[in-house]
């Protein structure tokens, strides 16, 4: 059973960063694709940011050029850094892995079988 722990969330003023951190029991990471989710308040759950096993990165709109996804194979370790957040970016975010093709972005929540726990962001304004 692959597990997927978040770190790195927590209260942040408007303009602020974080990084999130998501360690995987998975070895190498290289080999799977992987997300960041998140979810509002009665919201559904969105995705962030993939990247596929080739490395391949896909973003959301609303934060290309704010967020960068990346991982470190030899920590097993994916990251999201989080620059000029905005309050609409708080929510809860998750972390997502699964097995994919080094070309193909897994976007949606129902791709991806393995899931962290979840990590609270709140942007203040």
């Amino acid at each position: 059973q692959v597990q997927l722990v978040e770190s790195g969330g927590g209260l942040v003023q408007a303009g602020g960063s974080l990084r999130l951190s998501c360690a995987a029991s998975a070895r190498p990471i290289s080999d799977y694709n992987m997300g960041w989710f998140h979810q509002a308040p009665g919201k559904q759950r969105e995705l962030v940011a993939a990247i596929t096993s080739g490395g391949n990165t896909v973003y959301t709109d609303s934060v290309r050029g704010r967020f960068t996804i990346s991982r470190d194979n030899a920590k097993s370790t994916m990251y999201l850094q989080m620059n000029s957040l905005k309050p609409e970016d708080t929510a809860v975010y998750y972390c997502a892995l699964a097995r994919g093709s080094a070309n193909t972005y897994l976007t949606r929540v129902d791709q991806y079988p393995y899931w962290g726990q979840g990590t609270q962001v709140t942007v203040s304004s």
